[in-house]
C-alpha cells in the first residue's frame, strides 16, 4: 500500500476543513473521508492483501491518517460552532426599550378554599373523610334514611330522577348509610364533602347543583351536647372566636330531635343589621341525633349505640365569609371574580 497514497488523502482533506465556513462543510467532509465506504476506511480490508513487509506498518499508518483528519474536523467543527453561536446572539439582540411580559398568578376558586378548610378543621378533631357515588339509589338515598316513599323529597319537583330506582343523589346523606353498613356496628366519626343535586334555582342563594360537607358520629352514649360541642368549635374555627351557636327545634327524617344550628352574625356580632335582618342570627347548617329507624336499617342496635349528624352547605359557608351576593358568582368562569381570592406572592 503506497504511503503517498495516504499523504494525498491527508493533506486533500485538511485542505477542504481549512476552507470549511459551515457545520455543513463539515459534516460532509467527514463523510467523505470517515465513512465505511470511503477511500480511506476502506484500506483497512486491504492489509491481509499486503506483503508481510508492508503489512506491518499499514495499520499504523492508516490509523494515524485517520487520527489527524478526525482532530482537524474537531478542532475546526468547534471554531465554526462557536463562530455561528456569536452571529445567532448578535442576531437575535435584545431591545431593553420593549416592556417585560407580565404573568398573571391565577386565584383559587372560594368553593375549593373553604371546602379545604372545613374539612381540615373536621380532621383535627378526629374525623375521617369518605366518598360516595353522586349517582345513587333509591334505597341509599332515601330509604336507608328513614325517607318513606310519600315523603316530600322524592318529588319530581326536587330530585332529578334518571330512571325510577335511580338519581342523582339530594344530599351526601347517602355516604352516611354506606359507612354504617361498611362498618358493622364499630364506632364512626366520619365527615363527606360532595356535590349534591336538586331542582332549586329560584333565586341568588340556590342552585340545582350545590355542594355539603355531612358528619356522622356513631358511639355509645353519644348525645346532644357532643353536637353542640362539635358545631360551637367548628363556628370558632371557621368565623372568628367570638362567634356564637345557637339550636332551634327543627324536622328532618334522619334525625330526632333535628335542630337548626344559627351563628351569631358576623356583621354585627348580634346586635341586628341588614346581613342578619334584624335578628342578630344568621342560619347556617342542620342537624340532629341519628334516628333510631336509621341505625337499625344500618346495623346499629339504637339501645346501645347513639349518634349525631349534620350537614352544612360549603357555597353557603363561603358566601358568608366573603360576601358572596349570588351563588351563581362560584360556578361561572368570571376570572374577574377569581381574581379577589388570589394569594399575594
Amino acid at each position: 500500500m503506497a504511503l503517498t497514497r495516504l499523504k494525498e488523502i491527508l493533506d486533500d482533506a485538511l485542505s477542504r476543513i481549512k476552507e470549511s465556513k459551515t457545520s455543513e462543510h463539515i459534516a460532509n467532509i467527514r463523510n467523505t473521508f470517515l465513512s465505511k465506504k470511503s477511500e480511506l476506511m476502506s484500506m483497512f480490508s486491504m492489509i491481509g492483501k499486503l506483503d508481510p513487509e508492508e503489512r506491518k506498518n499499514a495499520g499504523k499508518e492508516i490509523n494515524d491518517t485517520k487520527l489527524a483528519i478526525t482532530e482537524a474536523l474537531e478542532v475546526k467543527e468547534k471554531e465554526i460552532s462557536e463562530k455561528e453561536l456569536e452571529e445567532k446572539l448578535m442576531s437575535e439582540e435584545i431591545d431593553i426599550s420593549l416592556p417585560g411580559r407580565n404573568f398573571s398568578v391565577g386565584g383559587k376558586n372560594p368553593f375549593h378554599i373553604i371546602k379545604d378548610e372545613m374539612t381540615d378543621i373536621f380532621l383535627g378533631m378526629g374525623f375521617e373523610v369518605k366518598d360516595g357515588p353522586e349517582v345513587e339509589t333509591d334505597l341509599y338515598n332515601f330509604e336507608l334514611l328513614n325517607i318513606p316513599k310519600d315523603h316530600p323529597a322524592r318529588d319530581m319537583q326536587d330530585t332529578f330522577y334518571i330512571d325510577p330506582n335511580t338519581l342523582l343523589r339530594t344530599h351526601t346523606s347517602p355516604v352516611q348509610a354506606r359507612t354504617m353498613l361498611e362498618k358493622k356496628g364499630q364506632p364512626i366519626r366520619m365527615i363527606c364533602p360532595g356535590k349534591t343535586y336538586r331542582r332549586d334555582d329560584d333565586d341568588a342563594t340556590h342552585s340545582h347543583q350545590f355542594a355539603q360537607i355531612e358528619g356522622l358520629v356513631v358511639d355509645k352514649n353519644i348525645n346532644i351536647g357532643h353536637l353542640k360541642a362539635t358545631l360551637e368549635l367548628f363556628a370558632k374555627k371557621m368565623f372568628g372566636e367570638g362567634r356564637e351557636i345557637r339550636l332551634r327545634s327543627s324536622f328532618f327524617p334522619f334525625t330526632e330531635p333535628s335542630v337548626e344550628v344559627d351563628i351569631s352574625c358576623i356583621n354585627c356580632g348580634g346586635k341586628g343589621c341588614n346581613m342578619c335582618k334584624g335578628t342578630g342570627w344568621i342560619e347556617i347548617l342542620g342537624g340532629g341525633m341519628v334516628h333510631p329507624n336509621v341505625l337499625k336499617m344500618n346495623g346499629y342496635d339504637p339501645e346501645e349505640y347513639s349518634g349525631f349528624a349534620f350537614g352544612i352547605g360549603i357555597e353557603r359557608v363561603a358566601m358568608l365569609r366573603y360576601g358572596i351576593d349570588d351563588i351563581r358568582k362560584i360556578y361561572t368562569n368570571d376570572v374577574r371574580f377569581l381574581h379577589q381570592f388570589k394569594k399575594k406572592i
